[in-house]
């Protein structure tokens, strides 16, 4: 942890921005120290990205003053950002996937031989970006490979050596582990605690609280566009983090079950069900019950979903939905019996991105029910409506949405549908603590209204505090099974169990 009493490396002051006259960010003060890893919290649209996209030279301040070193920037180009020893590893890897890491790290300021040796020095590319892995302890990194061969996570370990080969001297990380699996999550944390060794500050955005905790010095949250206050990581509490980002206490994060909720007979039924992921699942849900898949990364919670969705059907075993036996080949046979499935990648699996809102409403509609998608299509502005959708209007592009409108635009079209078995993939992830609460009252007005859920996530709390029952999965059998509410050390204790998964899982109630 960093002193107290240290000058800040970086200190904005005052600072304020507006786009066509509307304020995003308002008098805003933000300090960060050599080595010291400075977390920025707030929900979407808090101002977080405008103040990164500042600093980063992206964007241009409105009011207010950027110190660095204790000397005044103004930054009008990133460039000129990075020169001064700013860098900003995004989402979205800025890497050239033929070329080598080497050539990626050295890109665009190729070091150049002598003599016979002009042009682009390979070997002293080569030997920097070595001793730049070396430093961190990557040592299983060679400079010599292709991006295009490694995984997420070290591609983003690749832009952070970029960083470094440029001296940095505080890099920004823009929800780093978003695409990231866990064992490639523990690994970004060893980078972190490196660069805060060798004294590089990092501002670290991230919606994980948990992340948060666990790294943080320091805390600076944003509400509205203002500062709502900085503390220090180790004085602080989760709940008094939500309620600095939300306004609200931590227990309302998870809406209590609705009065009058009962369950009722058995909506979704899988005796025996297997495949080649998946061997020997027995799940069963019953109508305004909600149940929690738990487990570690690649435990078979995802492939239990695509299983039921028909997208890598069961292949053993036996499906009932409302008390009638199905074969769900396909996910179109899979709606047309009742089922709907909020897949964890939104983007890519959810959304039409250039399309309008109301476009992605009717997406499952038009798909799979074409005679009665307008019929249908007139319940969308009542669901927009009910989800709290944020949008200019139905015509707006779901593209420029904040994640939290975009689930809840996935959710409208799947509601849509009028299903009675909603499967829910990773529901929050990457949505801000305001938008995962819309989600969470949701569920819960889904139960209350009878329809059975199966919540996969792979936030703990978020599993024990919504569901009713879970269950935990570890290699592609159900390990046991836990109550609503269970403690988090029961749940990780069946996920890493030493002995082996059983089959089944359920009380036979």
């Amino acid at each position: 942890m960093t002193g107290t009493a240290q000058a800040p490396l970086l200190r904005m002051r005052g600072v304020g921005k507006s786009f066509l006259g509307v304020p995003v960010l308002r008098d805003v003060d933000l300090q960060v120290r050599a080595g010291e890893v400075h977390a920025l919290v707030g929900e979407n649209g808090a101002g977080k990205s405008t103040l990164m996209k500042i600093l980063a030279g992206v964007h241009r301040a409105d009011a207010g003053t950027v110190e660095l070193g204790g000397a005044r920037v103004d930054f009008d180009h990133p460039v000129r950002a990075r020169e001064a020893g700013v860098a900003t590893v995004f989402q979205e890897f800025n890497l050239l996937p033929e070329r080598t890491v080497a050539e990626n790290v050295f890109l665009g300021r190729e070091p150049r031989g002598r003599g016979l040796r002009a042009g682009v020095d390979a070997r002293a590319m080569e030997e920097e970006t070595g001793r730049l892995l070396e430093e961190l302890g990557l040592t299983a990194l060679s400079p010599r490979t292709p991006v295009r061969a490694l995984s997420v996570a070290e591609q983003q370990i690749v832009e952070v050596v970029k960083a470094m080969a440029q001296s940095a001297r505080i890099i920004t990380m823009d929800e780093p582990t978003a695409a990231l699996a866990g064992a490639e999550v523990e690994l970004l944390y060893r980078l972190v605690r490196r660069l805060q060794e060798r004294g590089t500050a990092v501002l670290y955005v991230s919606h994980r609280l948990q992340e948060i905790f666990d790294l943080s010095d320091r805390i600076t949250v944003l509400k509205d566009g203002a500062l709502a206050g900085t503390v220090d990581t180790g004085a602080t509490g989760h709940a008094e983090l939500i309620r600095m980002m939300v306004g609200r206490p931590v227990s309302a994060v998870f809406p209590p079950k609705a009065e009058g909720t009962r369950t009722g007979g058995a909506r979704l039924e899988v005796s025996g069900g297997g495949n080649r992921w998946l061997d020997g699942i027995d799940l069963r849900v019953r109508a305004g019950e909600i149940v929690g898949l738990a487990g570690l990364q690649g435990s078979g919670r995802t492939e239990v979903a695509h299983a039921l969705f028909g997208i890598d059907r069961f292949t053993r075993g036996e499906l009932r939905i409302d008390g009638e036996r199905v074969a769900v080949r396909s996910p179109r046979r899979a709606v047309r019996s009742g089922l709907a499935l909020v897949s964890e990648d939104r983007k890519t699996q959810g959304l039409a991105l250039h399309r309008s809102v109301l476009d992605n409403g009717r997406l499952v509609l038009d798909a799979v029910m074409p005679l009665r998608s307008r019929e249908r299509a007139r319940r969308l502005p009542g669901l927009f409506s009910s989800l709290e959708l944020v949008a200019r209007s139905p015509a707006q592009e779901v593209r420029f949405l904040s994640g939290g409108n975009q689930q809840k635009v996935v959710l409208a079209k799947w509601l849509a549908a009028d299903p009675s078995v909603v499967v829910l993939d990773e529901p929050t992830r990457g949505i801000d603590v305001g938008a995962k609460h819309a989600v969470y009252t949701l569920v819960r007005r889904l139960a209350a209204e009878g329809a059975a859920i199966v919540l996969i996530s792979s936030e703990l709390p978020e599993v024990i505090g919504l569901a009713d029952r879970v269950l935990v999965l570890r290699d592609g059998r159900i390990a046991g099974e836990l109550p609503g509410g269970a403690a988090e050390e029961s749940v990780m204790e069946l996920a890493v169990g030493a002995g082996p998964a059983r089959a089944g899982g359920e009380a036979d109630r």
